[in-house]
């Protein structure tokens, strides 16, 4: 393959904008596949539940041929939970194609698509989607277009990707506007070594790991011997070629071009998604030093900032959902997962998640894939907490960095997503919270309605931007806690679900947090646990407080339910004991005996709510988790 016949992008879009089915018109029109094997609309979205739900989860690479081009195209996902998947994509082409719809206009995602590709030097196409439309605004979508990139309206290519009217102009300025690889980097060096990015892993279960990657030095043949710099694994390609969309082998795979490497590995830990492929010059591997090799650095690695608990509804079903996970997590390298035992709860797996859709994503593919009806916690973000150097010791399974703060004293920051691993009082000095840079662009009618809405969730006004005569772009910042409840729905609701949202981590930011726990019958409930500002605490208390006094069932004693902060209760609810008629069987002039018998129930009574125990009911977890 001639290298100057090489094309690679991506396509970016919001959320229903219309990329994924532009990629199918694309595959018809290359003749990449036949209109016979569509066998369902967006071919590139393979797992049944982006089909169902009409989104992309992963990215997806795959070639077509045209006109004696190779073009290889990366459809990725449009909503903000999955930027990650954006990411490796922009990290991995040279181009992006820009969808919008015509009737929808820019987005709030739209325009951190178009950062994150101006930030990788990435060369934007910008297409206008869905001009069959009645409701299609042409000129307001064009100078949006224009305001944000720059660019001349004629550079802008109107589609309908439904009725595939003007799709082969797409094509075409693909050709015609996109250069080839090479023209972005320094000439490739003389060398046999090889140098590969691997953007994307998936598990196969009888090929094992395939690795997807874009190689940026040399090429690679089957059986090669090739070592991963990062995870210092050694490999034998068992299998390369391309994505046509599936799997099809070739002799060897060369320079520039997105391919993919069965590598034989059995996790996806041992090939991750930001690691170097490398192949040294050298025939005679004992030689060759992969330590003095030099990595490509590019991506930064996932990090998960909300975390939840799983735990499968009966505990008898806890080996089930330890193979479901363990398969799960083959194949979802975004998924942070650690085994935990609970007093309460039993065998458990604290996971991380990029963010809430993700969460329920991966509950929905429990149910589906491996039929494991779960109950998920609420979730939770990951503190920062500023810990005593002499209390260190208490805390040797976090990393250790020495610091001084203002106060001249040594310390260290330990990361706590879990409240039950929070220092005690007085063994740290301050917690920090991770805050959130939040862009919503709404109509203007709407903008007091969510202005409240974010003075409501601790919000500190940064910004605010008018990009046309009638949208507004409100930018905040916010605790991510206060974004992780109810806020999207909130945001939507207020504004007739005309808004959108974009956010992404800013920085940890101190503030009055404190650890809420919930103490029944004098004994704690560790799954019960959070942390929350102090100003929101009595509230948050009060309401859990009252929603356990209708789950849990009464007993001969009275039950105590408090809301506590360290030694401190800020709430307080009671079940009242059930009253058995000791003296029923007796004769109503026989006032001697029944004043013994009601003194003998008092006692016993008293010694029960001394010593007696609350067996909480699943019921009460699942109600009081869903809310």
């Amino acid at each position: 393959m001639n290298l100057e016949n090489i094309r690679n992008f991506c396509i970016i879009a919001h959320i229903d904008h219309g990329k994924s089915t532009l990629a199918d018109r694309l595959l018809e029109m290359t003749g990449t596949i036949e209109k016979r094997d569509m066998k369902h609309g967006q071919m590139l979205d393979t797992m049944e539940l982006e089909q169902e739900r009409g989104i992309t989860i992963k990215l997806q690479p795959v070639r077509m041929n045209w006109k004696w081009y190779e073009l290889n195209i990366i459809d990725t996902p449009g909503h903000v939970d999955f930027q990650y998947e954006v990411s490796r994509s922009l990290a991995s082409v040279e181009w992006a194609l820009l969808i919008v719809d015509a009737a929808q206009w820019i987005e709030a995602q739209t325009l951190s698509n178009v950062y994150m590709a101006i930030e990788n030097d990435l060369d934007i196409i910008p297409v206008i989607n869905k001009i069959d439309l009645p409701a299609a605004d042409f000129d307001k979508v064009a100078e949006e277009i224009i305001n944000l990139l720059g660019c001349d309206k004629s550079e802008i290519i109107w589609i309908s990707a439904k009725t595939w009217q003007n799709v082969e102009s797409v094509l075409e300025a693909v050709i015609e506007r996109i250069s080839s690889p090479q023209v972005y980097s320094d000439s490739a060096p003389e060398t046999d070594e090889l140098k590969a990015l691997v953007f994307d892993s998936q598990y196969d279960p009888y090929r094992g790991v395939v690795s997807y990657i874009k190689v940026f030095q040399w090429e690679v043949k089957k059986w090669d011997t090739c070592h991963f710099l990062n995870t210092d694994k050694k490999i034998e390609a068992l299998d390369v070629g391309h994505f046509s969309p599936s799997y099809e082998s070739d002799p060897k795979i060369w320079l520039w071009s997105v391919w993919y490497v069965v590598t034989g590995l059995k996790t996806i830990r041992d090939a991750k998604v930001w690691d170097t492929m490398w192949k040294p010059e050298i025939v005679d591997w004992p030689k060759a030093k992969p330590e003095e090799a030099e990595a490509i650095d590019w991506f930064w690695e996932v990090t998960p900032f909300i975390y939840a608990w799983i735990f499968a509804m009966d505990s008898s079903e806890y080996p089930l959902l330890k193979d479901a996970m363990e398969k799960l997590v083959l194949n979802d390298s975004a998924l942070a997962v650690e085994s935990e035992v609970s007093p309460a709860l039993g065998h458990w797996y604290r996971c991380g998640f990029l963010w809430l859709l993700h969460l329920d994503i991966v509950k929905e593919r429990l149910l589906r894939e491996f039929d494991m009806d779960v109950i998920m916690t609420s979730p939770q973000v990951t503190y920062r907490v500023l810990v005593l150097w002499d209390k260190l010791s208490e805390y040797s399974r976090y990393s250790a960095e020495l610091i001084d703060d203002a106060r001249w004293q040594k310390c260290t920051r330990i990361m706590v997503s879990n409240p039950e691993d929070l220092p005690a009082q007085g063994r740290y000095l301050h917690i920090e919270e991770p805050i959130a840079k939040v862009e919503i662009i709404t109509p203007q009618e709407y903008v007091w309605n969510l202005m409240q809405l974010s003075q409501e969730r601790r919000w500190i006004f940064k910004n605010q931007q008018f990009i046309d005569s009638d949208r507004v772009m409100l930018v905040y910042e916010l605790p991510m806690n206060e974004l992780i409840w109810d806020f999207y729905d909130e945001m939507k609701s207020l504004s007739s679900w005309y808004a959108s949202l974009n956010y992404e981590f800013l920085r940890y930011s101190e503030d009055n947090l404190v650890k809420l726990e919930i103490v029944i019958a004098d004994e704690k409930v560790d799954a019960l646990a959070f942390i929350c500002h102090k100003d929101q605490a009595r509230n948050l208390g009060g309401k859990i407080c009252a929603n356990l006094k209708e789950s849990i069932p009464k007993a001969l004693f009275t039950i105590k339910i408090q809301a506590v902060i360290w030694a401190d209760v800020v709430w307080r609810e009671n079940i009242s004991a059930m009253r058995k008629d000791v003296t029923a069987k007796l004769y109503w002039w026989d006032i001697s005996r029944k004043r013994k018998l009601l003194e003998k129930q008092k006692k016993w009574k008293k010694k029960l709510k001394q010593f007696g125990k609350v067996s909480l009911p699943s019921e009460a977890f699942v109600n009081l988790l869903k809310k």
